[in-house]
């Protein structure tokens, strides 16, 4: 069985553009994914007013029957209230999006857990703490074999090429422990966003004993706050059987959302490869639906 994953990340609300949000939706009401994944950084600046629009947008998505799957990012805590920032910093993406911080779907084929790495302490970096690393090693630790365990962070455990010059960005806080929880867990792939950029690379090429995962970062899915001029975009997985999973960007092209480059990763034993898929092949006629 195959589960279509539709990733988005950075939504932005507050500094979103609306035509782009209309067309996400119609994108994934044509395409009907089997989860939504939103992997933080709902509001521009953690107000209320941005919380209702983020709040009105996932309760359209729910509405079309899509399970959703969210975690918060660090523009999800406040920033110039400094006694909410600190006494309640995730008050209003609880009230607003979902209580829970942490939340888990499974199907029959994958099973997804979400860890909310958003700190008030920092501005802009992510951290992950013992409790949520334990969280990670239990929740998966009675999951079938055949199914493939995917792991969702706002912040990347990794630290991620960023900039035209190949520059890396700073890990998630903890970062060497988050790594052995996750391999421990036999997490498969490690979904994330913050930086505004798509990107997907087996972890084993950039941290030492990160265990079979495939990282993959998605691009910011409605925001107008761009990087290194890529603009919008947001990523649709086909996660077969076997650890062979497909990644296939969904672009804005200025009118619509166009499907991009396309990979379908394999996992050999040792590590993931990657093999462009070619718009006439079967993986990508799949892909289409």
């Amino acid at each position: 069985m195959t589960a279509r994953i539709a990733h988005l990340s950075d939504i932005h609300f507050g500094a979103n553009d609306p035509r782009v949000v209309a067309a996400t939706e119609a994108w994934l009401l044509k395409h009907q994914p089997d989860l939504v994944i939103i992997s933080g950084d709902l509001t521009q600046r953690a107000r209320v007013a941005q919380f209702r629009e983020a709040a009105a947008y996932v309760n359209r998505i729910r509405a079309m029957g899509f399970p959703l799957l969210c975690v918060p990012g660090n523009h999800d805590v406040p920033l110039w209230n400094v006694a909410r920032r600190f006494l309640s910093p995730l008050g209003r993406y609880r009230r607003f999006i979902d209580n829970d911080l942490c939340p888990w779907f499974e199907s029959a084929s994958v099973a997804v857990l979400g860890i909310n790495t958003a700190r008030s302490l920092t501005f802009k970096d992510g951290r992950i703490n013992d409790d949520q690393m334990r969280m990670i090693e239990d929740r998966f630790a009675h999951v079938a074999p055949d199914k493939t365990r995917i792991l969702v962070t706002h912040h990347p455990l990794f630290s991620m090429p960023i900039g035209k010059g190949g520059e890396l960005s700073e890990a998630v806080g903890r970062h060497d422990d988050a790594v052995m929880a996750m391999a421990g867990a036999g997490v498969h792939v490690a979904l994330a966003g913050h930086f505004h950029q798509t990107y997907a690379q087996a972890a084993r090429k950039m941290v030492e004993h990160a265990g079979p995962a495939l990282v993959m970062q998605a691009g910011t899915a409605t925001s107008t706050r761009f990087r290194n001029d890529e603009r919008q975009s947001f990523n649709w997985l086909h996660v077969h059987r076997n650890n062979d999973v497909e990644l296939q960007v969904i672009a804005w092209t200025g009118e619509s959302f166009q499907r991009g480059n396309h990979i379908r990763y394999g996992f050999d034993g040792r590590e993931w490869r990657g093999v462009p898929v070619g718009h006439d092949s079967p993986s990508a006629k799949a892909a289409s639906r």
